[in-house]
């Protein structure tokens, strides 16, 4: 259980900066004017859509798993943080399908609803566990991102995974609200 202070994770008017989507398996996810949210699904086009897992890793192990990574975000403070450390990284480079500005979207509790825009509404289902295509993408990038607390455990920084709730366009610009769910809440785990 974690406690969740609302103005820790807010530092201020949370926006979508950028949208990306590619429709091949690649690393890289390419920058879009906006993308097409899909209840149960994730995003329109995207490798990554379906409501049964589509990351190879995952479909290996279980092909028919439920999809909890629909959706991938990362906060664009992060890239801040890896420019600030030598890395040349923007947005949806990492693979990421939003790009948000002014959320610590690592602190948020699973469950958490982010109402994008008019009427999107992504869930929150845990941490992308960060894999060595990272490293495959630029050399020390893997554990650049991965970090560990006073108590010595596992910080995952490489964003957060969801599911599409409501269906709807999303666009850079477009505010970002943020709807706790019922306590107790959980923290985040990788999925």
């Amino acid at each position: 259980m974690v406690e969740f202070e609302n103005s820790e994770a807010i530092e201020m008017n949370p926006v979508a900066i950028a949208v990306s989507r590619s429709a091949k398996h690649a690393f890289t996810k390419l920058n879009q004017e906006k993308i097409q949210l899909l209840a149960g699904l994730g995003v329109a086009g995207d490798s990554h859509m379906g409501k049964t897992v589509k990351h190879r890793s995952r479909v290996a192990v279980d092909p028919n798993q439920p999809n909890l990574r629909q959706v991938h975000l990362i906060h664009a403070e992060l890239h801040d943080e890896l420019r600030d450390a030598g890395f040349d990284i923007s947005a949806g480079q990492m693979g990421e399908n939003i790009t948000t500005r002014g959320i610590d979207l690592l602190s948020l509790p699973r469950g958490t609803k982010l109402h994008l825009g008019a009427t999107a509404v992504v869930e929150l289902t845990g941490l992308r566990n960060p894999c060595v295509q990272l490293d495959g993408f630029q050399p020390g990038l893997m554990a650049a991102v991965l970090g560990r607390d006073k108590y010595g455990k596992l910080i995952r920084k490489a964003g957060v995974m969801g599911i599409v709730l409501v269906s709807s366009e999303v666009s850079p610009g477009n505010s970002i609200r943020i709807e706790l769910p019922p306590e107790p809440h959980q923290s985040l785990d990788r999925v």
